[in-house]
């Protein structure tokens, strides 16, 4: 009885500690590789100013919606994760995911976060998802070519006829010099950089709630014809047709390539890599003008279940204070606070400014089947965009795609 009674008060002296003021708690998140620039250091930042703390573990990029979808079955979820905003409706729809909706619109400056980070953080009207980094797509050039070319250095293309032109008379320099440049075989990169074309022509390729495939409209075909044109013309190297992505970024880094759409990431890593290379920045503009951007980044999901919400909380109300809105654009990752965007971005680079605004006619398509669809290697996407740029098939390409898409989705709709 001694002993047993031991045990009890033992127990009863953990149970008190646990409550106490001052008792320490750590919560685990993960995030993926490509997260690496910024995660730590906010974490590190969080960790020094308060007495709960976050395990940051960061998973290989192309591992990570597996390694989570597979610990959450098991039980071994970590208990937040810094997630592509593009997955987080399967994830919700899974189950795996807990609803933060009470939390998020409690926030006084909800209504401030990225439109489309909230949209694709949101399932069946609540919230499992949270805006946490962002990147958008742009449209860069080489001062240094336009200079040679003939150009003005400082002023880039605002539509696409300025884009063709401008590439035309880059291309004429002859040489390894190429006008532009795309990765032709990559879903991803096509869906960041060459929708929003389409989106700023008034064009789209999902209904807003994600159930209809809107392939073949006219400005799909004008944003294909407008490619086409520029691949028949020479101005793209011809590896592009083959590339995966690969060079989606290198191709322009080595110096040879007039125009490519790009991201804001593209920004810290010129001009800290490659400090030689003169280069302007500005919006992916529609066929007559205006701009559109894809609203790329990570949401901050929590596991459902989680013990350790509190702490979360913790820590994403510091990363939306201005210090970790700050901190995170000092390394690359564009704010999700409109109200402080500007504030968080003062003594960057001015063109971080210009990717900011881009965001904000940014929109990133909804899908429970985004990967199916678009990422997957061997999706409709994929095979669409490498034909339509390179085949010689238009229609018959647009058609399997719109097909092979709305099976997809209709294989999905019960999550819908």
């Amino acid at each position: 009885m001694k002993k047993l009674s031991g045990l009890f008060a033992a127990g009863a002296a953990v149970m008190m500690l646990s409550t106490a003021p001052g008792f320490t708690e750590e919560a685990t998140i993960w995030v993926r590789a490509d997260g690496s620039n910024f995660m730590p250091q906010i974490v590190e930042a969080f960790n020094k100013g308060h007495e709960n703390q976050i395990k940051l573990d960061i998973i290989p990029t192309a591992e990570l919606v597996q390694k989570y979808a597979t610990a959450a079955a098991g039980g071994t979820a970590p208990d937040g994760l810094s997630l592509d905003l593009i997955y987080t409706p399967a994830f919700a729809a899974a189950g795996q995911l807990e609803d933060i909706t009470d939390w998020a619109k409690g926030l006084s400056y909800f209504d401030q976060l990225s439109p489309a980070h909230v949209k694709t953080g949101t399932y069946k009207g609540r919230i499992y998802g949270l805006p946490f980094s962002a990147d958008s797509s742009v449209l860069i050039w080489n001062k240094k070519l336009f200079r040679e070319a003939g150009l003005d250095p400082d002023k880039g293309p605002a539509n696409w006829a300025e884009i063709e032109a401008d590439a035309e008379k880059v291309n004429a320099l002859g040489g390894e010099v190429k006008g532009f440049y795309f990765s032709g075989n990559c879903g991803g990169c096509n869906i960041f950089t060459f929708m929003p074309l389409v989106w700023a022509s008034g064009g789209d390729l999902l209904s807003d709630d994600g159930t209809k495939a809107t392939v073949d409209t006219p400005q799909m075909r004008d944003a294909i014809a407008f490619y086409r044109s520029m691949v028949e013309k020479g101005l793209v190297p011809e590896g592009a047709q083959t590339d995966s992505g690969a060079n989606f970024f290198a191709a322009f880094a080595a110096g040879n390539i007039g125009i490519a759409p790009s991201g804001a990431f593209a920004i810290g890593a010129l001009n800290t890599q490659y400090p030689d290379i003169e280069y302007g920045l500005t919006y992916l503009p529609g066929k007559e003008g205006g701009w559109s951007s894809f609203a790329g980044g990570d949401n901050f999901v929590v596991t459902k279940g989680t013990p350790k919400l509190a702490v979360l909380k913790e820590f994403l109300d510091y990363a939306y204070s201005l210090e970790g809105q700050t901190l995170l654009a000092s390394r690359g990752s564009l704010p999700v606070r409109g109200d402080i965007a500007k504030e968080a971005l003062k003594g960057l680079d001015p063109r971080y400014q210009t990717a900011a605004d881009a965001m904000a006619k940014g929109k990133t398509p909804y899908s429970v089947v985004f990967n199916d669809i678009i990422n997957s290697q061997n999706g409709p996407w994929v095979q669409m965009v490498n034909e339509v740029f390179f085949g010689d098939d238009v229609d018959g390409s647009l058609a399997t795609a719109q097909e092979t898409m709305q099976s997809i989705i209709d294989a999905g709709g019960a999550n819908q």
